[in-house]
């Protein structure tokens, strides 16, 4: 069988998934996070060629193309943001216990979170935030401290961004969530059909490539942002429940690294990438089921996306690295 154009794309990404898997488990962690500032400098780099020079494609300018594959570097900013904190917080003893620290680990998130945003890719963008709030929490941040932070900021920030931030979809996606059923064949179709898909399987689906709303194009982009909606119609609820089980399972060796850790950077490091893995299953899950605004986030190692693949196989990567080094000097 020939495979398609698209299907070559996503080949060549696990090829290169994969290597960047044994090279992220190879090196060793410590090494890689005292190099992190450079790894930081370069992705700032790269979002900045991209607002300048990247491809664009459905209204978005996140790509940059290299031959055959198209790169996107803001899937690998959960990767290098975990490093640097890790570091960061890492070296230092006290923790994050005063406002200097939080407010440096908060520039170093935010940075690269703006440049993103200005893609726009909100979505992308709102997943750094899991990974320093993971971070900042295993380093000794209080939760309350963290809540009334955010509560602050929510209060502060969200107006101005409803007003200047925020495109005229963007602020469509967040009405028609509150009520998809007032633009049902527009704005609201994407969520209403994605409900739709979800309840069709019933129990045990309509099997592989049986179902209707996924196969037959009624769902848009069921390939990559709904394909946990077409899991549901074609495995059904049983379906459902084995593939988070295994997201779960995932999540729970992952902590069970984070305090096996030799050391803070190894613990900090496993938590801000798990942190940041975990909001995007639970978000993507939570927006297939109509439960969330519909937001560009991608289910790790599920939806299509070379540049979102690569980055998910190099973060299992540095996970088995801090495990597999705990008994290191």
């Amino acid at each position: 069988m020939i495979l398609a154009p698209l299907d070559l794309e996503q080949v060549y990404a696990l090829v290169l998934g994969l290597t960047a898997f044994i090279l992220f488990l190879s090196l060793d962690y410590r090494m890689l996070a005292e190099n992190s500032l450079f790894m930081y400098g370069g992705l700032c780099a790269l979002l900045l060629f991209v607002l300048v020079k990247g491809s664009t494609q459905m209204g978005a300018q996140r790509w940059i193309p290299i031959g055959p594959f198209n790169l996107q570097p803001s899937e690998f900013g959960r990767i290098v943001l975990a490093l640097v904190l890790g570091m960061f917080f890492g070296e230092n003893r006290r923790g994050a216990r005063n406002t200097g620290d939080l407010i440096t680990g908060g520039i170093f998130t935010g940075v690269p979170l703006l440049l993103i945003a200005k893609q726009p890719d909100l979505g992308t963008a709102v997943t750094l935030i899991p990974v320093f709030i993971g971070i900042a929490y295993l380093a000794g941040l209080r939760m309350r401290l963290l809540g009334v932070i955010a509560l602050a900021t929510v209060v502060v920030v969200a107006p101005v961004a409803w007003k200047f931030a925020l495109k005229d979809y963007q602020k469509a996606r967040i009405m028609t969530f509150l009520n998809p059923e007032q633009d049902p064949r527009g704005e609201g179709y994407q969520q209403i059909q994605a409900r739709i898909t979800v309840g069709s399987g019933g129990l045990t689906g309509k099997g592989f490539r049986g179902g209707t709303q996924g196969q037959y194009k009624f769902l848009p982009v069921a390939h990559d942002d709904f394909i946990f909606s077409v899991l549901a119609e074609e495995q059904g609820y049983l379906g459902v429940l084995a593939v988070l089980g295994l997201y779960l399972f995932v999540i729970l060796r992952s902590l069970q690294a984070a305090r096996l850790a030799k050391d803070r950077l190894g613990a900090y490091l496993v938590g801000g990438i798990i942190a940041g893995f975990s909001f995007q299953v639970i978000y993507n899950v939570a927006m297939s089921a109509g439960l969330a605004p519909v937001k560009g986030i991608t289910l790790p190692l599920m939806s299509y996306g070379g540049s979102s693949l690569i980055a998910a196989l190099a973060s299992f990567g540095l996970i088995i690295n801090v495990r597999m080094r705990r008994f290191t000097n």
